[in-house]
Order: C-alpha cells, then structure tokens, then sequence
C-alpha cells in the first residue's frame, strides 16, 4: 500500500514546495499620490558618461537631490530610434512607429505635427501608428494611453508630440519650442512632456557641447516647474545601434537621494522606458489604464552611495558592462559550440574502441594517456558556463581589450575547476567526475542566485539589460545549467543510497532547486519552476529503475500542472499591478487577450530558434546522444542500467529543458546550456563504463570492501577464478554501492547494478545461478 502512495504523497510534496516558494512575494504595493504636477523631460541618447559637474551642473544637483538609475529604453523594435523611444514612452508598453527602416539604422522620423489652432497640435499619422502596434505588433500597446488617462497634457517639441498624442491624434497643448518662460504653460495641465532634443554621436567634444545645451534648457524647465511637482530626466532612446543605458533621474516628493528602481526589473538602480508613463500616473494618484502598461511604477530607494561621482561610475561602468557582454557573449557561445563538435567527434573513436575484449582478437585499446586527457577535455567543457558566469566577479570589461581579458579569466578558472574535479576524492570512480562537475555547477549558479544573481546581470552567460527582459533572478543559461547540474547531483546522490530512498532523496535536493528558482526573492522564474517541477516528478518516478510508463509519465505531468494552477490561480488573486506572468497570462484569457501572449511567445521561440548559438548546442547534443551514445557500442545504455537514478536524472533534464525553454519563450535556449554541462559527462561515463564492461570482480575481494548490501560485491565467477585476461590487469573494482550499485570504482560485468536492470528489481548476488567459468566475458549484457 504504501508502496502504491509514494508517487501520490511526492507529487503532493513538490507540488506544496511549489506552490508555498513562488506564492511569496515582496510587498509590491504601488506609491500613493506624491505630487500634483509632472513633467517628464526626454534627452534622446543622454548616457551617464555626458553626465559631470562641469558640463552638466544643473542635472548634477538634481541627482545628487534626487533618485538615479540606469533606463533600459527597449522598445517594439530594435534599436530604439527616437521616435519608437517617444512613443513607448507614451504608450506605457512596447510600441514602435510603422513604416520599414534599415537595420540597425535610425533615419530621421517622419513625423507630422500640425497646430491648426494656438493651443494644442495634431498628429494625423496616429491613428495608423495605433492600428499597426494593435494588428501587426505582438504586444497590443496603445499609442497614446498616457495622455488620455488625464484629463489634460503638454507637450513642448516634436518628440513630446509624440508622446503626448492622444490615440485619435490630439495634442491637448503644444509648443513646437522651450519658452524663454514656460511656467504657464507647465502650470496649465497636471502632466507635461518636454523634449530637450539629443546627445549624439561619438566625438566626446560633440558630446559635451549637446549635453551642455540640454542642461541649459533643463534648467529652464525646472526654474518653471510648477510647486509640489516631480520632475524625472530620461535619455528616451538610442541613436542608432548599438543600444546602450541611458539617464535616468527623478527629482521631486517620494524621489529623495537614492536608487530608482521598480517592479518590472527588481532590481535596484534599474528601471525601463515603459516605466516611466505608469510612475506618472501613480505620482498623480490616477488609476492605470484599463489596458494595463507593460511597466510598473518608479520608486526611489535606500542604498546609493552617499559620494554622487561613485555612484555615477558604478552606473556609467554597467554601461560599458553591458556593452561589451553583447560583443563577447557571441563569440563565446560560438567557441564553446566548436570546442563541443571536436571533442564529440573525438569521442567517437574511443567509445567504438573502449570495451575490452577477454581474447587475444579485438581493437587495441587506446592509450591510457589519451583517454585521460579526453576526460579532462571533456570536463574542462562541461565546467566552461559556470566558469564564465564566474568570470564576471573580475571586471574585465573596463580593459581596452575586454574580449581577450574575459577570455584570459575564463580559461583560468575552467582550468582550476578542472583540476579540482581532478584530485576530488572518488576521481576514479564511474559517476565521480559527474558528481564533483555537478556539485561544483551547482554551488556557482546557486550561490550566485542567494547572493542576489550580481554576476548573471550583464554578464556572458546571464542577461543583459540592454534586452529589457529580465533584471534580476535566474536567467535561461543559468536555468539550463543549473537545473542539469541540480538533477545530475541528485542522481549521483540517490545512487548512493539504497534503491526504496532514491525517490526521496531525488523530491529532497529537486524541491530545494524549485525553490531556488521559483521563489520572487531569488531565482523569480515561475515557468522554470514550473518546468523543474516536471523533471523532478519523472526522475523520482524512475529512480528505482523500469521504464518511464504511461502512469509514470501521468504523475509527472500532474505535478507540474498542479504546480502551474496553483501558483495561476494564487497569483490572479492579487492586485493588478502586482501580479507575475502566470497571473496576467490568466487573467488575459479571462479578458480574451490571452492570444497576444501566445503571439509573444511563439514569436520569441522562433526568433530564438533561429538566431541562438544555444540551439546548435542543443541539436549536437541531441545527435551526439541518439547516434552514438545510445547505440549498442556507445555506452549509455549500459550506464543507465547500471545507475538507474543516472538515467531519472538525465530524463528529467530533458524534461525540464525543453519545458522551460518552450514555455518561457527561449526555444531550446535552456535545453542548449544543460547539454553544454550534461552531455559532456553522459560521455565520459559511458567511456568509463565501457573501459570496464569485461571486468569481473572476485566475490571475496567484493566482501572484503564490503560493496554490496551485505557486504558481498556483483557477480564474478564461480569459486573466486578470474576473468580470463584478469592477471594482466589486477584485480577490478567493483561499481556495487551501500544500496545495491551505487559506490563501486569502476563496473564490473555482472554487477548488482546490471542485475537490477536486466530484472527491473533488486539484485541478490548470492540467489543468481553462477555463470560458468568458459563463458566469454565479452557477452555481458549492455544494460
């Protein structure tokens, strides 16, 4: 009976994991109303290296006074030009002006604006710009939304027109320059949009000078500004590609001295240019939109340096940061994927040529000392992600030649953790170099997720700001790598217990990984809990070996979709503006919006899937496994059903690689990085398993090390002879571990391992009919 409960009560308990990590948020509680007026101030292109004291004085003291923060301007295409810059910044979401442009390009907007009378202007192209976000779009933005969830608007230059058009196309009030005077005009509608036009180019002296103009006029802007008023500076946009992070400071009540920041990034001193309408909104008390933005609310808090120079560095150097992590991370993932072809290619030779054969005909065996440097190629290989998200604690993206220091760094410490896994005790086991990659993946990824994810933000192998799609938590390579590394580790952990706790310890170290990863104060991916989940479920499911049936396979998909519902329906519970992507996703299908999330999704699969270095990992790997490591002469089988908790670890990497992958929009992205760390050791595996497929251990020498579970080892043969050949080689180790096949060196032929796969149950040396001492060893079953 309590045999048949186990999968119900292991399910409930991932299941409750889930639920109670990823149901825990922060207090995301919107500001209430702070002040009466606000005055957005656009600066297209403004970054924090044209910001100084001597150049830029009145914007110096209104940051050292007020809040700053690095704004991501990500729009609906990509590079932000000014006018997509402008007009997301009125729609409070992704938006971007029609009409086709060269790529990487911005050519000058061909805006229209006309003032039939003195007061406001009007922009007849609107409506069409409306109609093409809505119809050809994937994110339903809604030209205009900011201006028309007040009842009057300002806008001064072109750009702001821009912004401050209603969807129908009206501009409340409008001047097409920056009065010498404008404090009527600020002081006539409770929100006013200012363009102070741009900082282009790269001469730093051109630079200078348009920055010097703009703080000129800022000043202007804030002797006027109207009494109890937030004022908030942004550099709205690029100029043209590359993108960058722009300016962003907020001056007024509530924005005392301190960091910007806001849900929609989590993170501190970071906030995005779909921000920016629904922190207006919120200073003036008014409710949002019936089409919620895209962004959150700004808020200000604690924790900026009290020297103004350091804090503009820190946020100028994640700029340069940034910058240079688009640049390397190509060619990284490029190289790794070339590192994993020649090594795989290699491989190949050595898997036809490792099994070794009793009689005098045969391959001949490869050397020793080519064997041993594969497998450390291999490790080296597999180690080379948590090695460069490492290599983000060195700063060496502030060198002249960032590409060639990160590489430099990289190398090292793919060189240390290598050797590491080298002299770790248990180097010489089967599952020990698999063990020691596993663990030492997963103390990096996971103690950079408790530490708040500092080296994932801008890093190689994290995330960049400049995307504008996550800030903080975990991101798709590190989710790949970490719940590969999270379920191998499980596995190497529940081999070496006996058969009835291996779907324990698999729940036990599984549930602490969803945690890790759901939970808003540290991974914050619910669709990669969700995913995680899934694979736990299906690796406890099989374990304790046997196949992964249909009931099996029904278990694990009613965990992850209890785990989905759960967490959906608690989170459509909370307000609007604090609900996660489940949340919103449910309550868009209650709306009958739910199909330009799908549309999202599925855009950004293919994009993805096209695009990503990440994918070529993943399909190599995929043939890598299918064609050779699977086949009878590769391996894996064998290992499998040796190490039955091996092959549950592996089937739930896959599991919840390509679940997350799908699901959160990155195609085989996480399915890549998990086969960057987890194929490599499938293969060095199965070489050490067939190495040894023909030993034979002696039963007294297996009572002696006490293998098997009861001190009696696998197998071997009758009255304690020898393998033929057996003299040359010594005696072999056996793989028979405390449960029954978990702690052996290397494997023997007829292991208790071997006998609980051909069985589907648990081997008993002392019950099995001694096989005969003629019988060539080279027949033992592949597993």
């Amino acid at each position: 009976m309590l045999r048949r409960l186990t999968p119900i009560l292991l399910t409930l308990l991932v299941v409750v994991l889930g639920v109670t990590a990823l149901a825990a948020r922060p207090d995301g509680n919107a500001p209430r109303r702070t002040a009466d007026f606000v005055v957005l101030v656009g600066v297209v292109g403004l970054r924090w290296e044209d910001v100084n004291a001597q150049t830029t004085p009145t914007l110096w003291r209104m940051a050292q006074e007020g809040s700053i923060g690095s704004l991501s301007t990500r729009s609906a295409r990509r590079p932000t030009c000014p006018v997509d810059g402008w007009l997301t910044l009125g729609a409070g979401s992704y938006a971007a002006w029609n009409g086709s442009r060269p790529p990487g390009v911005c050519p000058p907007a061909d805006v229209t604006v006309e003032q039939p009378d003195r007061i406001g202007a009007n922009l007849p192209q609107q409506e069409s710009v409306v109609a093409y976000n809505q119809d050809r779009l994937p994110w339903g933005a809604v030209p205009g939304s900011l201006a028309e969830s007040v009842r009057c608007s300002v806008a001064i230059g072109p750009g702001a027109a821009v912004a401050a058009a209603r969807p129908f196309g009206r501009v409340d009030r409008y001047a097409a320059q920056l009065p010498a005077d404008p404090a009527d005009l600020l002081g006539s509608c409770v929100l006013s949009i200012v363009d102070l036009g741009s900082v282009t180019g790269d001469d730093p002296v051109a630079r200078a000078a348009e920055a010097r103009r703009a703080d000129t006029a800022l000043a202007t802007v804030l002797a006027a500004r109207p009494p109890r008023s937030l004022v908030v500076v942004a550099g709205v946009s690029d100029v043209a590609a590359p993108a960058r992070l722009h300016v962003a400071v907020a001056d007024g009540p509530g924005f005392e001295k301190g960091w910007l920041t806001s849900a929609s990034t989590a993170r501190e001193g970071y906030l995005q240019l779909i921000d920016l309408a629904p922190t207006a909104l919120s200073a003036l008390g008014r409710p949002m939109p019936e089409r919620l933005f895209l962004g959150r609310p700004a808020v200000g808090v604690d924790g900026r340096p009290d020297d103004l120079p350091a804090a503009i560095t820190a946020t100028a150097d994640a700029d340069r940061e940034a910058g240079a992590q688009r640049t390397v991370a190509g060619w990284f993932f490029t190289l790794l994927a070339l590192a994993e072809v020649a090594l795989f290619v290699a491989v190949l030779p050595l898997l036809r040529r490792a099994r070794r054969h009793a009689g005098p005909h045969g391959p001949r065996p490869v050397s020793r000392r080519v064997v041993a440097a594969v497998e450390l190629l291999l490790v080296a290989v597999a180690l080379a992600v948590p090695a460069a998200l490492l290599a983000d604690a060195v700063p060496w993206w502030r060198g002249d030649h960032a590409g060639w220091w990160f590489a430099l760094v990289t190398l090292a410490l793919i060189g240390g953790a290598t050797a590491l896994v080298r002299f770790a005790p248990g180097h010489e086991r089967t599952l020990g170099p698999l063990g020691a990659v596993a663990g030492l993946a997963t103390l990096v990824v996971g103690a950079d997720v408790l530490s708040g994810a500092r080296l994932q933000l801008n890093g190689v192998v994290g995330y960049s700001a400049l995307e504008g799609g996550r800030f903080a938590g975990l991101g798709t390579v590190g989710l790949g790598v970490f719940l590969a590394a999270g379920l191998l580790g499980a596995g190497w952990l529940a081999q070496r217990v006996r058969r009835e706790w291996r779907p324990m310890v698999m729940v036990a170290v599984g549930g602490v990984a969803v945690v890790v990863v759901g939970s808003p104060y540290l991974g914050a991916d619910p669709i990669g809990a969700v995913a995680l989940t899934a694979g736990v479920a299906v690796a406890a499911a099989i374990s304790t070996g046997g196949w992964l049936t249909m009931s099996r396979l029904v278990w694990a998909t009613m965990a992850g979709l209890a785990l989905t519902v759960g967490y959906a329906v608690t989170d459509a519970r909370r307000p609007a503006e604090e609900r996660g992507s489940l949340g919103r996703f449910l309550a868009a299908l209650g709306d009958g919006t739910g199909g330009l999330t799908l549309h999202r999704s599925s855009t950004a699969n293919f994009e993805t899937l096209v695009n990503s270095p990440l994918t070529v990992l993943a399909v190599l790997g995929a043939l890598l496994v299918w064609f050779a490591l699977l086949q009878p002469w590769g391996g894996l089988m064998r290992l499998f059903g040796i190490y039955p908790a091996i092959r549950a670890a592996m089937a739930g990497t896959a599991v919840a690689s390509v679940i997350g992958g799908v699901l959160g929009g990155a195609a085989l992205d996480v399915a890549g990085a998990a086969g960057a760390l987890a194929v490599p050791m499938a293969a060095l595996a199965s070489l050490r398993v067939l190495d040894h497929s023909t030993d034979r251990t002696l039963p007294g020498e297996s009572r002696e090390r006490g293998d098997g579970p009861d001190g009696s080892g696998g197998g071997g043969l009758p009255g304690g002879g020898a393998v033929p050949g057996a003299a040359d080689r010594g005696p072999a180790p056996a793989e028979a571990g405390p449960g029954d096949d978990a702690d052996g060196k290397r494997d023997g032929g007829r292991t208790a391992g071997e006998g609980e796969a051909r069985s589907g149950g648990p081997a008993v040396p002392s019950a099995r009919k001694p096989e005969p001492a003629e019988r060539p060893s080279t027949e033992v079953a592949a597993g």
